[in-house]
């Protein structure tokens, strides 16, 4: 078999790549804000210590990890329109899923966080008079992303390799970009390999930010 990367120009790029890549980066970027916010929800209703908010929230982060993300994406598609009686688009569908879906691992990640904070600290606001929620949000919660934001930042990564899977409803991702051009031009093998390698440049060039990141915050501990 003989590989032609011949064809591969800006002009590909423009006008097949390009449109689904800032689909996938404003997918990870909406998941992860929107996961990230209710993740926060979540870790501090287990930490709660009421079982009325402990136990549906675990249920909740312990499902959606059990699962895998092809099948919720699939299940938000398909069940969603039926429900609110009228279609939903692949894209919507998608930031709705990418959102619920990621909020449970990115809740473990903040409890974890919140959890690394010594008690001592939240002790020390109940002292001044501040009431629990102030504790968290002025004290706990500040301490807790800068200890967690490498790892919240690596669970970006894998989120961002994720959005490859949304080809199964149809929408117009990266991955979806290269397979359109590989159509167009009759080189599928060639544009599947460029996407591999443009997937791995763009993680792996996040993942060294990342580790330099982790180096500065242990020096500030």
């Amino acid at each position: 078999m003989n590989l032609d990367f011949s064809f591969m120009d800006w002009n590909l790029v423009s006008s097949f790549v390009l449109k689904g890549l800032v689909f996938s980066v404003q997918l990870t970027l909406i998941a992860m804000v929107g996961g990230i916010a209710l993740g926060t929800v979540l870790a501090l209703m287990r930490l709660s210590g009421k079982k009325w908010l402990a136990v549906p929230a675990a249920f909740y982060v312990n499902t959606l990890r059990s699962i895998p993300l092809v099948m919720v994406i699939l299940w938000f598609f398909l069940l969603i329109p039926l429900l609110i009686g009228k279609p939903m688009g692949a894209e919507l569908s998608a930031m709705i899923t990418f959102t619920v879906f990621e909020a449970a691992y990115f809740s473990e990640i903040m409890r974890a966080g919140i959890q690394s904070v010594p008690k001592g600290q939240v002790y020390a606001g109940y002292a001044v008079g501040m009431t629990y929620r102030q504790t968290m949000q002025l004290v706990v919660l500040p301490q807790a992303f800068r200890n967690m934001l490498p790892v919240l930042l690596t669970q970006t990564i894998i989120l961002f390799q994720d959005t490859s899977l949304v080809y199964a409803i149809g929408a117009y991702d990266l991955l979806k970009g290269f397979e359109v051009a590989g159509k167009n031009f009759n080189r599928p093998v060639e544009t599947y390999l460029v996407a591999a390698l443009v997937y791995f440049v763009i993680c792996f060039s996040l993942s060294m930010l990342v580790r330099r990141l982790q180096k500065k915050i242990a020096i500030i501990r």
